[in-house]
């Protein structure tokens, strides 16, 4: 069992997350005293996407080579069309999530960040949920798909879209408490 308190998660993201998505996981997690890192490929600041426009920047915590799964407790993909898709064609981000589902560790990801659990071959025969435009390639990725706010299978949370950020940082403080999840590889 992990304190939220002494909890260290990373919101793995470059250029075009969904805006909300990074942010009130990053200022909800903080606020209850978890300690979060920004994540990025080339650990430089990225900018968001909202209502069809860049927003300001969020800085870079760390570059995403030079972090391991052992370095924290959950990991975080926020969604957005362009930051999941740029993301899951990253070897490295990629390799990144498998090590998490792996090592038992919590990773929640929202809206389209489930991309990166498929092609890290990690939905399959799990129960969850994404941003509706995506059920079809998280079936076709193997999992069993339900239109929920939340979804939880083993410590792998997902969720739908922004109007669903509060069950899914509640979901991330109960499922970092638990601790590692047994997993079928």
């Amino acid at each position: 069992m992990t304190d939220i308190k002494k909890a260290r998660i990373a919101i793995l993201a470059t250029d075009g997350f969904e805006q909300s998505e990074l942010e009130v996981p990053l200022q909800q997690l903080r606020e209850r005293g978890a300690h979060v890192e920004v994540v990025t490929p080339e650990g430089k600041a990225i900018r968001g996407w909202k209502d069809g426009n860049w927003t300001d920047e969020i800085k870079a915590d760390r570059e995403l080579e030079e972090v391991t799964e052992s370095d924290y407790d959950a990991l975080v993909l926020p969604g957005g069309v362009i930051n999941p898709d740029k993301l899951r064609t990253n070897r490295r981000a990629v390799d990144l999530v498998k090590a998490f589902v792996r090592e038992g560790k919590v990773v929640a990801a929202i809206c389209h960040g489930p991309w990166l659990l498929a092609e890290a071959d990690a939905v399959r025969g799990r129960n969850v949920t994404s941003y509706k435009s995506i059920m079809t390639d998280m079936k076709n990725a193997g999992g069993i798909w339900a239109d929920e706010a939340v979804v939880t299978d083993q410590g792998i949370i997902t969720s739908r879209s922004p109007d669903d950020l509060d069950p899914f940082v509640s979901k991330i403080v109960e499922e970092v408490r638990e601790g590692k999840h047994q997993r079928a590889a």
